[in-house]
């Protein structure tokens, strides 16, 4: 008889982000967990769809169609995770979000940053939470309308954000 064991912390990944799946269902429409893709960091990704007019209770919010995008990656041994919350607007190629990873070290374990497409057009530190994921979850969605609204933008194209409204 052969007996294999399955891969512990692959197995912890997918449970943690079902979890993360079900948190999310309640809040947000069409949410599912996939694989994360090549270039992304992790195994997982939850994806939600979101209308945001209705998140950000903002009926002239210039789109009707954004995504809210979280992937952990559990570190066996490391001191924290690795992880990633993103607000995502196909329409004006937009992502906003924190990621705890290993990219800017200059900023500390936790970086908000703000594309324009693929193109990073600002990081700024941001706060490290030292909590089960779960938590952390709970604490950048209150946080995430806040961080949304505060990207400036110049002639249609997200530039940065306004510091001011994120203190």
């Amino acid at each position: 008889m052969v007996v294999f064991l399955a891969n512990r912390v692959n197995l912890q990944s997918k449970r943690l982000h079902d979890r993360i799946r079900n948190r999310l269902s309640g809040a947000f429409d069409d949410v599912r967990r996939r694989r994360a893709e090549p270039r992304e960091a992790g195994p997982y990704r939850v994806v939600s769809a979101v209308n945001p007019r209705q998140f950000l209770d903002d009926a002239a919010y210039p789109v009707t169609n954004a995504r809210v995008e979280i992937g952990f990656q559990l570190q066996s041994g490391a001191t924290h995770e690795y992880y990633w919350v993103n607000w995502v607007e196909p329409d004006r190629s937009l992502l906003v979000g924190w990621h705890q990873d290993d990219t800017h070290d200059s900023l500390g374990p936790v970086h908000l940053q703000v594309n324009d497409g693929t193109t990073t057009v600002a990081h700024q530190s941001a706060q490290f939470i030292d909590a089960h994921p779960l938590a952390v979850v709970e604490r950048r969605l209150a946080s995430l309308g806040t961080v949304v609204r505060a990207v400036e933008w110049e002639q249609g194209r997200p530039v940065g954000f306004d510091s001011g409204s994120l203190e």
